[in-house]
Parts: C-alpha cells; sequence; structure tokens
C-alpha cells in the first residue's frame, strides 16, 4: 500500500505500458478491495490503479461534508501525482456517480467510461431524506446493523459464502463519519443525464440481473443516453457483479478495453 500526499491509500498494479491504465472507483460502503478479481485479472497487462475514497479504506477521513466534486479532485490529483495522462475511468453504484463526476472535471483525459450498477439522475426529495436519515444512524449506531440490513440487496443470498462474507467485513470496517458524510453528497448529488448524452468516448454500462439497488431498466436508459455504448447484464448477480460473477464481468471488461484499445 502506498499512500498519496499523506491522504488517499490505493493500489498500483502492474507495469506502465502502451495500453491505457484503468482507474477503479468503489462504491459505498466498501473499499478497493471490492475491485481485488480486476486488479490481479488485468494488471497482467496494464496498469491498474484503485484508490480507496476519502474516508474509507484506509484513506482518512475529513472534516464536514464531502461533495462527489471532492471525490473527483482527490482522483485527479492523484492521477497526476502518478503522472497518468489518460486513461479508462470506471466506477461501480456510488463509485459510478463519481466517475460521472469525474467526466465532467477531467473528461478530456478519459478514453472510456465503465459505469457499473448505478444511475444518474439527481436525488428525490424522499431519497434525500433517507440519505440523511441513515447517515444519522450510522453516526450513532456504527455499521453493523445496516451491514446486516442490506447484504441481500449488495450481493444475491444465492452468491458464494466467501463473497458475502468479504462485502459484509468490507462494509462493516467501513468508518462511520466516512460513509456517513458520503450519503450526504449521495442526497446532494447533480443530474448527470444531460452529461451522459455528451460523453465521446466508448463506454460500457454493466449491471447484475437482479440488481434491485439500479435495476437493468436504469442501465438500458443509460446506454440509450451514452452514444458510443455497449450494455451487459451480467445474469446470476445483483449490485456487486464484479465480486458475484468475476468472470462473466471480467470478459465484459475485457471486450471493451480492447475496443479502446483499438481505438487509441
Amino acid at each position: 500500500m502506498t499512500s498519496f500526499q499523506e491522504f488517499l491509500a490505493y493500489d498500483d498494479k502492474g507495469s506502465d505500458s502502451s495500453l491505457a491504465p484503468l482507474v477503479l472507483v468503489h462504491g459505498h460502503p466498501f473499499d478497493r478491495t471490492m475491485w481485488a478479481p480486476q486488479i490481479a485479472e488485468f494488471s497482467a497487462t496494464r496498469r491498474v490503479i484503485a484508490p480507496d475514497l476519502r474516508g474509507y479504506g484506509a484513506s482518512p477521513h475529513t472534516p464536514g461534508v464531502t461533495r462527489f466534486t471532492h471525490f473527483a479532485q482527490d482522483i485527479e490529483e492523484l492521477l497526476d501525482h502518478l503522472e497518468v495522462e489518460t486513461f479508462v475511468l470506471a466506477g461501480l453504484s456510488m463509485g459510478g456517480q463519481i466517475a460521472m463526476d469525474g467526466y465532467r472535471r477531467f473528461g478530456d483525459r478519459v478514453r472510456g467510461l465503465v459505469l457499473a450498477d448505478t444511475f444518474p439522475a439527481a436525488e428525490t426529495p424522499d431519497g434525500r431524506r433517507t440519505r440523511n436519515a441513515m447517515a444519522d444512524r450510522l453516526l450513532e449506531e456504527g455499521m453493523r446493523g445496516y451491514a446486516d440490513e442490506v447484504l441481500d440487496k449488495m450481493v444475491a443470498p444465492y452468491a458464494d459464502a466467501e463473497v458475502r462474507a468479504h462485502v459484509h467485513r468490507m462494509m462493516t470496517s467501513a468508518p462511520p463519519r466516512g460513509a456517513a458524510a458520503a450519503l450526504r453528497a449521495r442526497a446532494e448529488r447533480a443530474d448527470q443525464r444531460d452529461l451522459l448524452t455528451r460523453v465521446t468516448v466508448p463506454a460500457l454500462v454493466v449491471v447484475g440481473a437482479d440488481d434491485t439497488y439500479t435495476p437493468v431498466s436504469d442501465a438500458q436508459d443509460m446506454h440509450a443516453a451514452l452514444p458510443h455504448s455497449t450494455l451487459r447484464v451480467i445474469e446470476g448477480a445483483a449490485h456487486l457483479p464484479n465480486l458475484e460473477r468475476p468472470a462473466e464481468f471480467n470478459e465484459a471488461l475485457r471486450e471493451f478495453l480492447a475496443r479502446v484499445d483499438a481505438t487509441s
């Protein structure tokens, strides 16, 4: 593990090559270990960078309300520090929403965009109240009760026991202050639907067939909005198909990366 200016923790695997580096942005309330199958697979042929977002994993929490613009700026500054000029940007769930914000901020550096199990719309009034109430609850009670309640929506009940244990462990070990700050950020996130229509690079939309947080219909809407996108629905998976069905997820990502590499 290394640290970015004593702030972001991250994995930087593989070596520089002619292929675009792959940058992986985790979801809530997880950390960079959620990308373990993808780091292992793709670092054999290209550089793979996976940070812990501020407030998660080994990255510290900062006081105040975290905004998506803060997350995107952190990633941009990390990539500047690592001297990574252009890259493929991939995010899952909240990480996908941060990736959209990143494209808005530094889209001229993005050669391909991967949006997995996510959605671009702003939060509804009811959703804002729910997220802020959950943030208050996490600060009062910690993460375990929440983790127990949502595990069967994060990963399907039929998922491999080791995968379920990994996901539950990430959730229970997430710092409540960081998770609460991110929930408040999600409550106030910008609507990115118009942005998707202006994405000029190849895009991959991935979703688990049994995802109830961001169902297939959301993925279909994003696919329709993105001018140069491919849609892949992963059977036998819920909200974390990269962990539940890593072989199928990796194959979809491998085909997409080959498409990006061919356009360089």
